[in-house]
């Protein structure tokens, strides 16, 4: 797949002396001071919008933040020298990144505020300390207490009642109907008829209508009309593609700002073509049928520009036992001949009756 960058976002991370969030580019809590751990987690604001920063976003494309081998204070990518000791960044290690932050929706979502736990004042969604009093409000729970499930009403309950006693019933009629088709009987019957079908397709030379790409099209075939068809998937765009793009998402780029990219492919149409060719095809069939043991394939004689195509064969026996008729289909002319007039034979008859298998009698 090709991956598209739709831009970028700041990232947030919380500090853990005291569980302020703060920007993601920040090197130091906004509340308490304290330095952004070399480990940090970077998240993504649930509001979080595509940033136009021009810095920002090229800090974010240099690569991962380094950090100090001596005073491990953080620098952006390619220092020579750290900002804080002023020591040789050679030996430096990069910030992890790459990793997924999470899904992106451009669409502001709305969030719900959050109360002092010392005054009891209601601050903005996202805020890191009280408008009023100054108290750190990171982990602070939403003011807006959660929704009771809600129960659902009477005829809703019923509706669920009847269909769970519906598709009990459905369950026990095809139990029952397989236990009924399980049940099997010996029956002592006597073949009454033998029928027989073969038929042979005839083919001749003639036009032919088929279809196909219009680059697999037979040499010699006459070409007719086409039209644009989905015929594969690349990761490049070409002539008459389209592109398919999965849901945006944030990757961390160890800077505290997230690049937002979605994976893309692109669906390619090319001519479907119609086309006429000069091939075998069916212009007639010859049937022969009996009722006795000796089947025979139909003979005919062909022309010039003709042969035999597909042969077809299909065999019937009926068996009487005191007036009631039972049917079996041979597979093969072999067995056919097994069943010959007046022969008698025990059939396993279920409760349909359906001849699950035979025997002769003798």
């Amino acid at each position: 797949m090709a991956k598209k960058t739709i831009g970028f976002v700041e990232l947030i991370w919380t500090c853990p002396r005291c569980s302020t969030k703060n920007p993601g580019p920040n090197k130091f809590c906004t509340a308490c001071g304290a330095p952004q751990p070399e480990n940090v987690t970077f998240e993504q604001a649930p509001d979080a919008k595509l940033i136009t920063d021009a810095e920002k976003i090229a800090r974010a494309k240099a690569g991962p933040d380094i950090h100090c081998p001596y005073c491990n204070a953080r620098n952006p990518a390619g220092s020579k020298f750290c900002g804080a000791c002023g020591g040789d960044q050679a030996r430096a290690k990069a910030r992890a990144s790459g990793g997924v932050v999470g899904a992106f929706s451009q669409a502001a979502v709305a969030a719900t505020p959050v109360v002092c736990p010392s005054c009891g004042s209601s601050n903005a969604a996202g805020a890191s300390d009280c408008s009023k009093c100054g108290t750190v409000l990171g982990g602070v729970k939403s003011s807006v207490p959660l929704p009771a499930a809600k129960t659902a009403p009477a005829s809703s309950r019923k509706l669920y009642g009847i269909l769970a006693v519906a598709g009990l019933l459905v369950v026990c009629v095809i139990a029952g109907i397989l236990w009924l088709a399980s049940r099997t009987e010996g029956v002592t019957a006597s073949v009454a008829n033998v029928e027989w079908t073969r038929s042979v397709v005839i083919e001749a030379i003639g036009p032919v209508e088929r279809e196909g790409w219009w680059d697999q099209i037979p040499s010699g075939a006459q070409q007719g009309s086409c039209y644009l068809k989905y015929r594969y998937t690349q990761d490049q765009p070409a002539a008459n593609s389209r592109e398919v793009c999965g849901t945006p998402y944030t990757v961390d780029t160890g800077t505290g700002i997230g690049e937002v990219v979605k994976e893309c492919v692109y669906e390619v149409s090319e001519d479907w073509c119609s086309y006429t060719v000069m091939d075998w095809k069916t212009v007639d069939t010859a049937t022969l049928s009996g009722r006795d043991l000796r089947p025979a394939w139909p003979s005919r004689a062909l022309g010039s520009d003709q042969r035999f195509g597909d042969h077809e064969e299909s065999y019937t026996v009926s068996f009487d036992a005191d007036g009631r008729t039972y049917t079996v289909t041979p597979k093969s002319e072999a067995e056919f001949r097994r069943y010959a007039l007046g022969s008698d034979w025990v059939l396993n008859v279920n409760t349909f009756g359906s001849v699950l298998s035979l025997k002769p009698a003798n």
